[in-house]
């Protein structure tokens, strides 16, 4: 690997020189450009090991008998109160590459038709993202399933783009047979990086619609704004799988996104068969859009009047 210099979008000159004159496998650009996983802020006790947790052990309490508990740290920012917690149901999933998947139920519309399958942005984990489920959640009246990436949270191995698939594809699947959710009732909801595995799935599987907060077109178009196709060793070809989504797609993107450029979003919205009226936040970068009045107005709008709901 050569010595490090002068960075460019986190590459040094010498490594830019490596990448496009020996292309690396996908895997470790997708590790150079995505993955920032948090020390965990929650633990989940599993029923054997609560009895001797204890009363001391955190912030949660067993759900009832026989079920795993979720105990919050203090960086996991928790802003309800106990009566919320416990409508909180965590477990454990099993991947095709045999992680440790955790996974998060939330209801917190308990008349809503809809389940958003939620993945979360960079940085993040179920803790930290527990708070904004339930407020999210009761507002657009939808209950909200999510899990953690491989090796973010207590979900075990390495992030990588191979484990964002099995991960994603191993919480449809629990989502589906632990809660009797069929697809025509499943929001996809993917943000940031967390569109990576919500487009993969979609393209192979149709539900009731999909969101992309933040999108991105490709790893290497992140790095490289002037990418104008997909490399053999790009990661994350979002925009080579858009286009075969058959279920309706609202895009969401600030205008002034620091983090992955407008442009990703309109690239992507332009390529969706099926894409609805999308919601361009002017102004907003790539952390905030949930701030601007605007973004749950139009996901009210998406969810209770362009989705069927008999």
């Amino acid at each position: 690997m050569p010595e490090q210099g002068p960075r460019m979008n986190g590459f040094s000159l010498g490594e830019l020189c490596w990448l496009f004159c020996c292309p690396p496998c996908p895997s470790r650009i997708a590790a150079k450009l995505a993955f920032l996983p948090p020390e965990p802020t929650y633990t989940v006790l599993q029923p054997e090991q609560q009895q001797e947790a204890g009363a001391a052990a955190g912030a949660g309490t067993p759900t009832g008998s026989g079920t795993c508990s979720l105990h919050l740290s203090e960086r996991a920012d928790w802003q309800y109160s106990q009566r919320e917690l416990d409508a909180v149901e965590v477990f454990f999933s099993r991947t095709a590459r045999d992680n440790r998947l955790g996974c998060m139920f939330v209801r917190c519309a308990p008349t809503g038709r809809y389940t958003l399958l939620f993945s979360h942005g960079n940085a993040v984990d179920l803790g930290q993202m527990c708070s904004f489920y339930i407020g999210l959640g009761s507002r657009i009246n939808c209950n909200v399933f999510s899990y953690d990436y491989s090796g973010y949270g207590v979900s075990t191995g390495k992030p990588s783009e191979k484990n964002l698939y099995a991960d994603i594809d191993a919480a449809w699947q629990a989502l589906r047979t632990r809660y009797g959710v069929s697809p025509e009732n499943i929001i996809l909801y993917g943000q940031s990086i967390g569109t990576v595995p919500t487009v993969d799935l979609a393209s192979r599987y149709e539900c009731a619609a999909v969101i992309l907060h933040s999108p991105l077109m490709s790893g290497l178009r992140v790095a490289f704004p002037d990418t104008r196709k997909t490399y053999c060793f790009d990661a994350f070809p979002s925009i080579d799988k858009i286009s075969k989504v058959t279920s309706p797609v609202l895009v969401i993107h600030g205008t002034e996104d620091e983090v992955i450029d407008f442009s990703h979003g309109l690239a992507m919205y332009e390529r969706c068969p099926r894409a609805v009226e999308p919601l361009w936040v002017e102004g907003a970068g790539h952390n905030d859009i949930e701030l601007y009045a605007q973004y749950l107005e139009r996901l009210k709008q998406f969810i209770s009047h362009e989705l069927p709901n008999s």
